[in-house]
């Protein structure tokens, strides 16, 4: 047992890529991480959830805590972290980066938060090599990231429209990113280009003037997509099926395996059967709710 915790942060799951906007694109999810931070003698982490996760100072957490006392200059407290953590791991839902934004969040706070939200968006994007997951778990709702001249990161933020249900299928088996990244080509066509940016640049368009009909077309994507749809079996059929039964938009969760999809309340039932045949017995289907960004409180 360790001592009473300091600070506690919740993080939400994200789905990241949503189609097109590869690296790019991401959207927060009310399926949370908590972690409780205590100050402690030794670097330590107590875990519950799914898979398992390095306890000691190696792990995201403690990564994310570490990255933000060296942004700082400052040398990190040793500490332990209790985790309960309902985010599937290596299924495209945002775990790792949940992780490494509860770590940079936890020290901000406990350094008497020096750094905004762009400043630790920027931290653990340094860590996880891309901001379209960290983004959603910073500041919530739908995000839009790109790299600035110098490097860093900006994004944007918009809520989701209220009547949007968000439906994931995740089935019973991981997808490490790097593996899923391994098979994107290095090079594409001007063609590709063009499909790729006007259809991320639709999706923002539908979020923000909530027209999910333009989802239909916003979301298909030639990028990566196809490329990664032999690593998971039943992705291209179960797409197929859920738009002829009314869906939106039917994407790939981040990497993958996870398959994520919008639709109206009228077309949610069929579409639920969709994702449950394709998650299969092992797998699971979740019903989403837009999230707001991660928070830290004091114990």
């Amino acid at each position: 047992m360790v001592a009473c915790p300091v600070l506690r942060a919740t993080v939400p799951a994200t789905s990241a890529n949503l189609g097109p906007g590869y690296d790019t694109l991401g959207l927060a999810l009310n399926l949370l991480l908590e972690v409780r931070l205590t100050l402690s003698e030794s670097d330590g982490l107590h875990y519950r959830g799914a898979g398992t996760v390095p306890t000691g100072g190696q792990n995201l957490v403690h990564r994310g805590f570490h990255a933000v006392h060296q942004r700082l200059g400052v040398t990190a407290p040793t500490a332990t972290f209790e985790v309960d953590n309902p985010i599937p791991l290596a299924r495209g839902l945002g775990s790792s980066s949940a992780a490494l934004v509860a770590g940079a969040a936890l020290a901000n706070e406990l350094l008497g938060s020096p750094l905004d939200r762009h400043a630790v968006l920027n931290v653990a994007a340094a860590i996880e090599g891309h901001p379209d997951n960290v983004a959603p778990a910073v500041f919530g709702g739908f995000t839009v990231s790109a790299a600035s001249g110098s490097g860093d990161h900006q994004t944007a933020a918009f809520p989701v429209p209220a009547t949007w249900r968000l439906l994931f299928g995740v089935p019973d088996f991981e997808l490490a990113t790097a593996t899923a990244r391994q098979v994107v080509p290095t090079s594409v066509t001007l063609s590709d280009v063009v499909l790729t940016t006007s259809r991320a640049a639709l999706w923002v368009a539908a979020v923000a003037q909530d027209r999910p009909e333009l989802l239909r077309s916003a979301s298909l994507d030639v990028l990566h997509q196809p490329y990664r749809a032999a690593l998971v079996p039943g992705f291209l059929e179960a797409a197929r099926r859920a738009r002829e039964l009314g869906a939106y938009a039917v994407f790939l969760s981040g990497a993958g395996p996870t398959v994520g999809l919008v639709c109206s309340s009228d077309s949610a039932a069929a579409c639920r059967d969709v994702l449950a045949t394709f998650a299969g017995p092992g797998g699971q289907v979740l019903d989403l709710q837009p999230a707001t960004g991660y928070a830290v409180t004091r114990c």
